[in-house]
């Protein structure tokens, strides 16, 4: 009965005894330790980003117009603005224009960037200042690319309206002609990233062994077919990165097209859904319906990223 008694009264404290020291295991870990270095980045940055987020989404969710207070009483929060979004043709068309800027920008500078990096991988003359002329482009802004372009694509005296008349077709309307004016800012951004995509395929190719070039010199294999057959399938990891990067940067292309014009209505044929988002808000004065854009702009900007975490993640990376 004694020992009942014994061994009953100390088990509250074995259990209390480890509480105790978990607690006191994970006040001394390193995650906590090391607290007060990342603890105020992240609580800023937790701010910043997403209360800015959840911040928007709230307004997206009224009526909110001009510099007023918006009304956040649960019976004035509905979806409204997402329908109007919706049905709206600016927004249809800018949709387009971004899905057409997003793929074609992307898949050009991928092929381009991995063209440039398998003749720098065969070391062709000049190496480094190949490297060095596709590369420069990439470290100037969207507004320096946007006036350097602007001087090219002018109507009278730039560049390449010199080229065509030199070749007999006369002065082209770079820019304000709607059915060519996409293509344009295209290929201007294609300029500028496609050094990014060059490097980092460059990276890549001199990631691998020079053993798998020698096995299919040695097998017969020509150049050509090692690097279709080889090489290249195993740049799958570089050309993901590459992507998602180029992808972001596409949906994000205002500040190069309202660089352009000095404004926020951009060429015709080239508004895009950020171009449509600022515009709505700053010069028109809804808030509540650009929020209500911002939100498909950021569950696009997640349609391109979740499958890059995900892939990740199933890699190991994570």
């Amino acid at each position: 009965m004694g020992t009942t008694d014994t061994t009953e009264s100390t088990k509250p404290r074995t259990e209390e005894v480890g509480w105790e020291t978990k607690v006191r295991y994970f006040l001394n870990s390193d995650l906590v330790r090391s607290s007060p270095y990342w603890g105020i980045p992240f609580l800023l940055m937790g701010i910043a980003v997403y209360g800015g987020i959840g911040f928007n989404t709230a307004i997206s969710l009224t009526d909110a117009r001009g510099l007023g207070a918006p009304d956040y009483s649960l019976s004035n929060l509905d979806f409204e603005m997402y329908t109007q979004v919706l049905g709206s043709s600016a927004f249809l068309s800018a949709a387009q224009n971004n899905l057409v800027l997003l793929v074609v920008f992307t898949t050009v500078c991928l092929l381009l960037g991995l063209f440039l990096a398998i003749l720098l991988d065969q070391g062709i003359r000049y190496n480094n200042t190949v490297q060095t002329i596709y590369l420069l482009p990439m470290a100037l802004s969207f507004v320096i690319t946007a006036q350097v372009w602007l001087w090219m694509y002018n109507y009278d005296f730039g560049v390449m309206n010199i080229i065509t008349r030199a070749i007999g077709i006369g002065p082209v309307d770079w820019i304000g002609n709607p059915s060519i004016a996409l293509g344009s800012v295209i290929f201007a951004l294609i300029w500028q990233f496609s050094g990014y995509t060059m490097v980092v395929y460059l990276a890549g190719l001199r990631s691998l062994p020079d053993d798998q070039f020698e096995a299919a010199h040695v097998d017969g294999a020509s150049t050509l077919k090692t690097y279709i057959r080889i090489i290249i399938p195993q740049m799958k990891e570089a050309s993901v990165s590459a992507a998602v990067v180029l992808m972001v940067f596409a949906l994000k292309a205002f500040t190069f097209l309202y660089a352009l014009t000095g404004r926020y209505r951009p060429p015709n044929g080239t508004d895009i859904l950020a171009t449509l988002m600022v515009r709505q808000a700053f010069k028109l004065g809804k808030w509540a319906y650009s929020a209500a854009i911002a939100t498909y702009l950021l569950i696009l900007a997640l349609g391109v990223i979740a499958p890059y975490l995900y892939y990740q993640y199933r890699q190991g990376s994570l």
